[in-house]
């Protein structure tokens, strides 16, 4: 069946971002997904009275999702009410320790230095390195369709001092823990600040220093909750498609795309149908999509290029209380007693770490209406490998739900726990890989391993295939609600400016 106009695989942020951009700009778009909702890792639980987001809950840098309501010529607040968050995250360690990493750059100064005095000059100086980092990353890396290097910034056309300073700075000799480690002396603070790396599922042992960009943009930019719940986003994405007129087509399982001297041309639906199109995105995973998708040489050449390792995978309880725990704040860090032995499990050997670090997501601080009066509705994520032949997590996911708890009893003043739970769902790395056709589980798409190369994704504009773009977590900038959303503007940006370029000229009459 011939369609036109610009097809979608995959209704999760990204390819509702890429719709919503693409059709603002006049293109015809059609979105197909496969599960009945939209929206994708954003999705929504309800049970007992409780609600739960289901995936990404830290909603940072508000202005990628302005940017795409404003290429309708839209504002976000008419369709979203963000609240800011502070503290950003509560840190429990089992020392006892209990620490803010609070809303403003310079109170977040004051509590480190309050608990680690020696490190307040050194928290200033990371900050600087982390402001510099963003800076250059905005500039050469972010809103444009990049795969390496050489699409970052033209070195022979402009080679300069300023230049230089920038190549420089993104210090890639140098791994994210190994710069926090250059300031920071308590290895408590360490942890916290290493943590922001876990935004893309991935080792501060073996991620490039250039990631360390990524606290300004949380420090600088806050921490947000969508009023609603993230489900909001995709919910506000989803209104504003419909707005612009894209046809958005659910229960549409997509299993090939044709190609035809090299260019996609239609995507087949596991029905059978042929839906042909002018230009195709896939929000699918950016591995799957080469290997699944498309096939054939086209996978040859593409796995014959960089290494693309899955970045890690999670166990997920969504657990609703009958009675709240006041010391929690809105987002929580359990951390693990020793970094090196958690990464260690999950990135080197494969496997669950036996001590984790637990995220612990307890919106009912600033939305009181997720659970029902006086309860709790806790997203409680552990990360852990993505899946490996020898996972069954059928049967690992008893005893890794008890370390879990105990973690949560020892470390964070959770010791009753199971006796306030009324209602509990689970999530595993198996559950992750079936309902979301990521590669091998992963929440985050790829891993950002590697001191110069870490930092890069496939490039939204497929290197292998004309007509084919990219969106996603598993595709350029990367991982996180942000990265994703932004993803999906890179992929329609670059399709419309190659879809513009190669239109017809109609002469005047």
């Amino acid at each position: 069946m011939r369609i036109g106009g610009t097809g979608i695989i995959g209704g999760g942020l990204g390819g509702l971002a890429a719709a919503c951009t693409l059709a603002a700009r006049g293109h015809k778009v059609t979105l197909l997904e496969k599960n009945a909702w939209l929206g994708g890792k954003a999705a929504v639980l309800e049970d007992g009275g409780f609600r739960f987001d289901m995936g990404p809950t830290i909603l940072t840098m508000p202005r990628v999702l302005e940017r795409i309501f404003a290429e309708a010529g839209r504002e976000l607040s008419d369709y979203l009410t963000l609240v800011r968050l502070d503290p950003q995250w509560r840190c429990f360690y089992d020392d006892g320790t209990v620490l803010d990493l609070r809303e403003t750059e310079a109170e977040a100064r004051a509590a480190i230095g309050a608990l680690s005095p020696r490190d307040t000059r050194g928290f200033d100086d990371f900050m600087a390195v982390a402001k510099r980092l963003a800076d250059v990353s905005d500039r050469f890396f972010f809103w444009k369709s990049v795969e390496d290097l050489k699409d970052t910034m033209n070195l022979k056309a402009n080679m300069s001092l300023s230049t230089l300073s920038d190549v420089l700075s993104l210090r890639m000799h140098r791994t994210v823990a190994g710069q926090i480690k250059r300031n920071i002396a308590d290895p408590r603070v360490r942890q916290m600040l290493e943590h922001f790396i876990q935004y893309v599922g991935s080792s501060p042992l073996g991620a490039p220093a250039v990631l360390c960009g990524i606290a300004q943009m949380q420090l600088g930019e806050g921490v947000w909750y969508p009023m609603g719940g993230t489900r909001a986003v995709p919910v506000a994405l989803t209104r504003l498609a419909e707005e612009l007129g894209v046809d958005l087509r659910t229960g549409v399982d997509v299993t090939r795309i044709d190609t035809e001297d090299g260019r996609a041309t239609a995507a087949v639906t596991a029905e059978g149908e042929r839906l042909e199109f002018d230009r195709i995105v896939s929000n699918m995973d950016s591995v799957r999509t080469y290997r699944e998708l498309v096939g054939g040489a086209t996978w040859d050449s593409f796995s014959r290029g960089r290494t693309r390792e899955a970045a890690c995978s999670g166990v997920v309880l969504y657990l609703g209380l009958r009675k709240a725990y006041d010391h929690l704040a809105h987002h929580n860090f359990v951390f693990s007693r020793d970094p090196e032995e958690e990464f260690g499990a999950i990135y080197d050997r494969g496997e669950p770490a036996p001590d984790p670090t637990a995220y612990i997501a307890a919106p009912a601080r600033t939305e009181p209406g997720v659970a029902p009066e006086g309860g709790e509705a806790l997203y409680v994520l552990v990360h852990t490998p993505y899946l490996r032949d020898r996972h069954d997590w059928s049967r690992m996911l008893p005893e890794y739900r008890r370390v879990i708890l105990d973690k949560l009893g020892r470390a964070a003043g959770m010791g009753d726990l199971e006796e306030r739970i009324v209602v509990e769902r689970t999530l595993t790395p198996q559950d992750i890989h079936d309902r979301y056709k990521v590669l091998n589980g992963a929440i985050y798409g790829l891993a950002s391993h590697g001191k110069v190369m870490g930092a890069f994704k496939p490039g939204n504009r497929s290197r292998q295939v004309r007509g084919l773009y990219l969106a996603g977590g598993s595709a350029h900038p990367g991982p996180g609600m942000p990265m994703a959303l932004m993803s999906g503007w890179i992929a329609a940006d670059t399709l419309h400016q190659d879809a513009t370029a190669n239109a017809p000229v109609v002469a005047a009459q």
